[in-house]
């Protein structure tokens, strides 16, 4: 298990979090048409350092936890799993577990916890761990859409018009992650944009060093047509567009860490943190050390 120095329950810069009342779960839970399931508890914890749970007896309703930026961990019976962006896990009611963002590199998480009649334990048999409820899934924006949409009719009271309409979502949701190959292939047929997959490949590499024929053989265009389209979306260059999402990452790394410089370089593809250096203060227009100083916020 990894070393804790400090936790923290709530309290995420950014973060939103919606509880629903117990009386309006027992509502839920009285009405056939929408106890078969539904959400209790729904939130986004952005780079939630000190983040940590730890539920010796478990808890009553099931937990699913999205991963979409930096690292974490959880814990189930005698096995520990790492998380890493894009990773995903279900936890079942009733079963000791524990979870925490990384130390170094805190987790941005969408979580719910979710309960019903369809699957509710001990009425029937809870789901397992298995396989298919932990895993990666691919990024795609349609999948955080549907969260807001669940989020989104719940900060907007507890009728039972805004309960069910969530709840049907939450079917919807939890279906991009039991049945991910279907929504993968739907969505990404749906938006198979070049350039918008090209800067997801940028996002998800940004500790790799890749020149411009390289990006445009991924994207499967000749250089000068890739330049074009890239240019025209996002009004910059390819490589241009990349230092700037590494210099965004490094500004993060030196917000919300405590790495030093030489070790944000490396985690950016930067084996020479004095060129690393240079490369900031020409993108951010400071250099590392002092705008770790600079007052924010």
């Amino acid at each position: 298990m990894p070393q804790i120095t400090e936790h923290m329950r709530e309290g995420f810069e950014g973060q939103k979090m919606i509880v629903i009342p117990q009386k309006i779960i027992s509502q839920i839970k009285s009405s056939h048409f929408y106890n078969s399931l539904y959400l209790t508890d729904i939130g986004y914890f952005p780079k939630a350092k000190f983040h940590y749970r730890e539920r010796p007896e478990g808890n009553s309703r099931y937990i699913l936890i999205y991963c979409t930026e930096g690292l974490g961990w959880f814990e189930f019976g005698d096995t520990r799993y790492s998380v890493k962006p894009d990773d995903y896990f279900i936890l079942p009611p009733c079963y000791g577990h524990s979870y925490g963002a990384d130390q170094k590199n805190p987790w941005s998480i969408y979580w719910i916890h979710f309960s019903g009649k369809a699957i509710n334990y001990p009425n029937s048999d809870p789901l397992p761990l298995t396989d298919s409820l932990h895993g990666s899934v691919y990024h795609i924006q349609d999948r955080i859409k549907i969260f807001n949409e669940m989020y989104r009719t719940l900060e907007g009271g507890y009728s039972m018009e805004n309960i069910g309409y969530a709840n049907s979502c939450l079917w919807h949701f939890l279906g991009s992650f039991l049945y991910r190959k279907a929504f993968k292939k739907k969505h990404v047929s749906e938006h198979a944009d070049p350039i918008e997959n090209s800067i997801s490949w940028m996002q998800k590499n940004l500790g790799k060093q890749i020149n411009l024929d390289e990006l445009a053989e991924k994207a499967h265009y000749s250089v000068s047509h890739y330049s074009t389209l890239f240019h025209k979306k996002t009004g910059c260059a390819p490589i241009d567009y990349f230092i700037h999402l590494k210099m965004q990452k490094a500004c993060q790394y030196l917000d919300l860490t405590d790495l030093n410089v030489k070790e944000i370089a490396n985690q950016l593809g930067y084996s020479d943190p004095y060129y690393f250096s240079r490369i900031f203060h020409k993108t951010i227009g400071t250099y590392p050390t002092k705008y770790r100083k600079k007052e924010k916020g």
